[in-house]
């Protein structure tokens, strides 16, 4: 495994911040697995509950990236043995996340109540779509609905084009794992203080909205209009959008500053006291039209050439495989190859205690008897007799 990040400071063991966590995850799939991904990756010792049978999507376990870092165990919670055993795990924990439709846990007996009762500090977070409580609540869903529900779907396309599905980035991740995490790290700060755990309620639909308070403000002071593509970032402005090349790649725009933009129609070739005024949108169209003409006429290579190194704002819009190349990123490390995967290195970065990836996705079960032994956990061996 090669790491490309830089060496961690002489003396210094390298586990991340979160060192010393213990955190349960009642297998799922999605924001919960991503969610418990990042704390392990941050170097909490996070322990995954599967249960026995082929994974829920299927695919090869090996090959997870949303399980490195992490240690599984196999608990089957529909056998009598099983959710005491989970309970076991809890009582050991400082964290809990699950990600099952509301009152399924409870169901099980390894809800809050039940997991709780023998470790009052514990935080329990809950990863949902529509939240624990609400009209919707006991509904089945997917990212695409609970954006679209949200609100923000509706803000991402072309004026006369259908909304545009930001795969599963926004919703599941953004609004979902992300505010889990947030939940349960802040949690976890108030329960170390108080010796009282609570639960999280982490409602995609919750944290979607919540990423769209900027365009509120904007809203109510009448800067933006509640119509996609015709704002100043949503490609609806001709200097923040997408440009097709002559080879049928795209270039990706941001010159919004005056600073920038200036630089932007200069490398373009054209000549800024020509062109109509930029602050006017009823001159947009017209702008649109002679930059999507000019980048016609290069192709992305070109057109990252001589974009590359200056303050245009301009970029190539790369694959993911082209990503995991560019320059800068592997100067960085952003990507990084470990145990045979191309895969995003941990981030954020931390000057002292930096996240690694110390293992590799989890295989159901593989470590049983190391947390049995390292989490004092017998139950868990017991259970498989």
């Amino acid at each position: 495994m090669s790491h490309h990040s830089p060496d961690p400071p002489p003396g210094r063991r390298t586990t991340g911040p979160l060192d010393g966590v213990r955190v349960v995850e009642l297998a799922g799939i999605g924001p919960g697995p991503f969610a418990a991904m990042l704390l392990a990756d941050l170097g909490a010792d996070v322990v995954r509950v599967d249960r026995p049978g082929p994974s829920p999507l299927g695919g090869d376990p090996a090959r997870d990236v949303t399980n490195r870092n992490k240690r599984s165990v196999l608990v089957d919670l529909k056998s009598p043995e099983g959710p005491g055993t989970v309970r076991a795990l809890a009582a050991r924990a400082e964290i809990l996340v699950e990600g099952y439709r509301p009152g399924v846990a409870e169901r099980l007996g390894v809800g809050p109540e039940e997991c709780m009762a023998g470790n009052p500090a514990l935080v329990y977070g809950r990863m949902t779509g529509w939240g624990q409580r609400g009209p919707l609540s006991s509904l089945a869903g997917h990212d695409i609905g609970y954006i679209a529900t949200a609100g923000a779907l509706s803000m991402i396309g072309t004026p006369d084009g259908p909304p545009v599905v930001p795969v599963n980035l926004l919703g599941d991740y953004a609004g979902g794992s992300l505010y889990l995490t947030t939940g349960v790290l802040a949690a976890l700060l108030t329960a170390r203080a108080t010796g009282r755990g609570q639960v999280v309620d982490a409602a995609i639909v919750d944290g979607t909205a919540h990423l769209t308070a900027m365009f509120w403000g904007m809203l109510a002071e009448g800067t933006w209009q509640d119509a996609r593509g015709r704002n100043l970032l949503d490609g609806g402005c001709p200097h923040y959008g997408v440009y097709e090349t002559a080879d049928g790649g795209w270039m990706a725009v941001g010159a919004l500053e005056p600073q920038f933009y200036t630089v932007f129609v200069s490398l373009l070739g054209l000549d800024g006291e020509d062109l109509p005024d930029r602050a006017d949108p009823r001159n947009w169209p017209e702008l649109r039209a002679v930059f999507t003409a000019r980048f016609k006429n290069a192709t992305r290579a070109e057109w990252t050439a001589l974009f590359e190194d200056t303050d245009a704002c301009v970029a190539p819009v790369l694959s993911l495989h082209e990503a995991a190349g560019h320059r800068h990123l592997t100067g960085r490390g952003t990507y990084t190859e470990a145990y045979g995967i191309t895969q995003p290195a941990p981030a954020p970065r931390f000057s002292d205690t930096p996240g690694t990836l110390r293992l590799p996705p989890a295989a159901p079960g593989a470590h049983t008897p190391d947390v049995a032994r390292d989490w004092d956990v017998p139950e868990l061996i017991e259970d498989h007799r």
